[in-house]
């Protein structure tokens, strides 16, 4: 059981909420997704592990046991080239659950005209393997669902 936890502040508010249907309907995997707090604040890692991609709206980390979860920084954020993140890690870099990843504004995203919510999903599971999904308030560190 891996238990994966909260990148961002927010609310927890289900994949069904992301504006993208490649996320809202589980395309990429099961998860859930995060309307984050506005202002300036950290992405960390949902679990320890190994940074396998990182792009500075979005990140993959694979634990131990091979499972990899994905945060995406907002939606349609990979237009901003870049502009508005600053990468705290590096691509290979091992992670403890928790260590920052991305240093971000969610308020900017949003100002910019874009969604700020955060899809993060477990990927390659199946539908079933993503138990206890949290919904609503959720702090950095928090258990956000845990993936059988």
């Amino acid at each position: 059981m891996t238990s994966v936890l909260a990148p961002v502040e927010g609310a927890a508010v289900g994949l069904s909420a992301v504006p993208d249907p490649v996320f809202s309907a589980g395309m990429v995997g099961p998860g859930t997704a995060i309307d984050p707090s506005r202002g300036p604040g950290q992405a960390v890692a949902p679990i320890a592990g190994k940074i396998m991609k990182l792009h500075p709206h979005a990140y993959v980390i694979v634990g131990d046991d091979g499972k990899g979860v994905l945060v995406h920084l907002g939606i349609d954020t990979v237009q901003l080239k870049g502009e508005g993140f600053r990468l705290l890690a590096a691509e290979g870099d091992r992670v403890s659950a928790g260590q920052p990843v991305v240093a971000w504004d969610p308020a900017a995203i949003e100002a910019g005209g874009r969604s700020p919510v955060c899809p993060v999903v477990a990927l390659d599971a199946s539908a079933g393997s993503v138990t206890e999904v949290v919904m609503g308030a959720v702090h950095v560190g928090d258990e956000l669902f845990q993936w059988e």
